[in-house]
């Protein structure tokens, strides 16, 4: 990555605008997330559920931690109607995408279900087994992650965050990211995000069983190439940016 494209990135992050900070939301610190290179390790980062298998470092999984939160801030600005999904999600991949993301296909295909109805929990892990393949060790941590918050009350903070986030009256999108390491000391981030649109309001989305006459999912899906030295680079500046918000927007999950 040339300098010129760094000092590029760098700017891109500075001019961004983000929501106000809500009344008693103080401007803290950046927020110490605990990680644990060691470990295999789940997060909910507002409308992202994130998963890092054994083997991604800390300052890897910081880094996509801070971009998704930096990224869907800044979608949630300028995008303020919550009923515009993909619109929304333009924002979030354009974000993405200058701050060293490379996201080959950004277009949404429509979920389709034989049965009677479906709900998101399992077509997220239909689309994972699709993109990540049968019996990974990646696809197993999905599914643990998404068995962690189902066992949840809607109260709890991990779906205060999610719900808030994700959600609104009869629409909502959420994310999908896992970090896993691979050859050459590497690692592969694997993306999946989702629009639900319905005719009733939604509740507990991810586990909110529907009909196809009731709603409409579509879904993206993809591997994507991170430039870490771009990510390295600007990560103070990114960490920074985000200060105000990663309090109040994301959790470790207990797996």
């Amino acid at each position: 990555m040339k300098s010129s494209s760094v000092e590029q990135a760098r700017k891109y992050v500075s001019a961004l605008e983000l929501p106000a900070r809500k009344k008693g939301w103080e401007s803290f610190e950046s927020v110490d997330y605990a990680l644990d290179a060691g470990k295999n390790q789940a997060m909910v980062v507002g409308s992202d559920i994130m998963s890092f298998v054994q083997g991604v470092t800390t300052e890897q999984r910081e880094d996509i931690v801070n971009s998704s939160l930096i990224a869907q801030l800044a979608a949630k600005k300028r995008v303020s109607d919550p009923s515009q999904i993909y619109d929304w999600y333009n924002v979030y991949f354009e974000v993405l995408s200058q701050i060293g993301w490379v996201i080959q296909d950004q277009g949404f295909s429509t979920y389709s279900e034989t049965s009677a109805g479906f709900d998101a929990h399992e077509a997220i892990l239909k689309v994972a087994t699709a993109l990540l393949g049968p019996g990974a060790t990646a696809l197993t941590m999905v599914m643990t992650t998404l068995e962690a918050l189902k066992t949840m009350s809607s109260d709890s903070p991990w779906m205060t965050i999610f719900n808030r986030e994700s959600q609104s009256a009869n629409t909502a999108r959420f994310q999908v990211t896992l970090a896993e390491q691979v050859k050459d000391n590497q690692f592969l981030v694997s993306l999946m995000a989702f629009g639900l649109e319905a005719n009733k309001t939604l509740t507990q989305v991810l586990f909110f069983k529907l009909t196809s006459s009731e709603a409409s999912l579509k879904h993206y899906s993809g591997k994507v190439t991170i430039d870490a030295h771009i990510l390295s680079t600007i990560r103070r500046d990114i960490k920074d940016k985000i200060a105000a918000f990663s309090r109040e927007y994301v959790k470790q999950l207990p797996i």
